[in-house]
């Protein structure tokens, strides 16, 4: 096992990378892609196939403060019902442009908190979706769900519009921790809303907690986790906090001085593991964790892992269009990103055109860069064999980068004629790796801890 004192030496302690689930990460998009570009790649998608669409909602009834997500608080219905009529004539400019047959892989609704829209936008927003695109025989319709604001009436409606698994935001239970970021939810709460959605046949659950918070210790990881463990998810996202105030101002309400060290942080993402591997549940890259049975399991064990904008995913769409302001889409061609602030996102829509304001046209290096990093990220190895057949790239080429990157982890590595890999004492060191094979220069305000 790597020693903790090995980590350090090798940097991990105060190094700063990206999460990596796009490549090129946002930070390095660029003015090259506007809305006729856009437009042009979505009219390039092929009849019959299958994509998805994310729906971002960029609202919230309060700020929690240690979120970093663009959204912006609301006590009143009206700028919802507004951005709602943005987002149903965004979706009618996508209808005009789709090839005849496209279906829907998976949809999702994000934000945000995409619950507080009443049972009638909720009806309104899925009759727009399904004017754009049917869903696919076997699609996955996901929505985050804040279980501070969800009731019978919107699970009636969301279970109705063909949700099928749903995702609560969780962070963490205990009371001090809540008060400090900003985040009050009981356990009871969560247990209810839980219970409201599994009620309505929904049997896909999926939550997020965070570790790295300010007064988390092992024992109140551990509680959480255990807490969780008792509502039966099928999958869990053990983010890591990133404190980054000067990016997302309401994180100044965040005391630094209670943060944990960046050691602390390692061995609180150690317990919360361990808990997760003890009660069955399989690890599925480096920060989620799924039961055997579900998708992402399946997906992992079968070579079919994917990352994306979400995080781990057996999406295998080849397109992801993003709806609603500051949202990414994905094509074959490259990146497109609708305009962050609503107001200019709102603007665009209303004068009959897509608001995207950035993005990035991939180059072949581009692809072999990515697929090398979603590799690592995914199955902790790259298959030399798959980097010769499909981006033609050279054994001589691949083994002198392989022999670099080993090198610059002092020979921790696994290195052969059939790739590299990373074993499991290295994990901790996975974005650190995947950054080796990064070709873009490195801002490091503009990224989380390594651990």
């Amino acid at each position: 096992m790597i020693s903790r004192t090995q980590l350090a030496k090798l940097g991990l302690f105060d190094a700063k990378v990206p999460r990596y689930t796009s490549y090129p990460t946002a930070p390095h998009f660029g003015g090259g892609v506007d809305s006729e570009v856009y437009g042009d790649w979505i009219a390039a998608v092929p009849a019959g196939a299958q994509v998805s669409l994310y729906i971002h909602v960029p609202f919230c009834r309060r700020l929690c403060w240690f979120c970093a997500c663009r959204t912006q608080g609301t006590q009143s219905d009206k700028p919802v019902a507004a951005y709602l009529d943005v987002l149903k004539a965004e979706l009618s400019l996508l209808q005009q442009r789709l090839a005849p047959g496209v279906a829907l892989k998976r949809l999702h609704w994000g934000g945000g908190t995409p619950t507080l829209l009443s049972p009638a936008m909720m009806t309104e927003l899925a009759e727009a979706v399904a004017r754009v695109a049917p869903f696919a025989k076997d699609y996955e319709f996901s929505v985050e769900i804040d279980p501070n604001e969800i009731d019978g009436p919107r699970l009636d409606a969301l279970a109705a519009a063909g949700m099928n698994r749903a995702s609560i935001g969780v962070q963490d239970f205990d009371p001090d921790i809540q008060n400090t970021i900003g985040r009050i939810q009981g356990f009871d709460t969560t247990r209810d809303a839980v219970d409201m959605i599994r009620a309505r046949g929904v049997e896909s659950l999926n939550a997020d907690i965070l570790f790295g918070l300010p007064q988390q210790t092992s024992a109140r990881i551990t509680e959480t986790v255990q807490k969780l463990l008792s509502l039966s998810p099928d999958r869990v996202a053990l983010y890591g906090y990133a404190h980054v105030p000067w990016m997302a101002k309401r994180q100044q309400m965040i005391p630094s001085d209670a943060l944990p060290t960046p050691e602390e942080r390692l061995a609180l993402f150690d317990v919360a593991r361990r808990l997760f591997a003890w009660d069955g549940y399989d690890e599925i890259g480096i920060d989620h964790f799924a039961r055997p049975e579900d998708g992402l399991g399946r997906a992992a064990r079968e070579g079919r892992l994917r990352r994306n904008f979400q995080g781990y995913t057996d999406d295998s769409a080849e397109v992801l269009i993003g709806v609603g302001a500051s949202s990414i889409s994905r094509f074959p061609q490259g990146y497109a990103q609708n305009a962050p602030a609503t107001s200019a996102h709102t603007t665009a829509i209303r004068d009959g055109r897509f608001s995207t304001a950035r993005g990035h046209v991939f180059s072949d290096e581009d692809r072999w860069r990515g697929r090398m990093i979603e590799a690592l990220m995914c199955d902790f190895r790259i298959d030399g064999e798959e980097m010769v057949r499909d981006y033609g790239l050279s054994r001589l080429r691949l083994a002198s980068m392989f022999r670099a990157a080993n090198e610059a982890f002092d020979g921790l590595l696994q290195v052969d004629e059939s790739g590299l890999a990373i074993p499991p004492s290295a994990r901790p060191l996975t974005r650190m790796v995947a950054r080796v094979f990064d070709a873009y220069e490195l801002d490091k305000a503009g990224h989380s801890p390594a651990i």
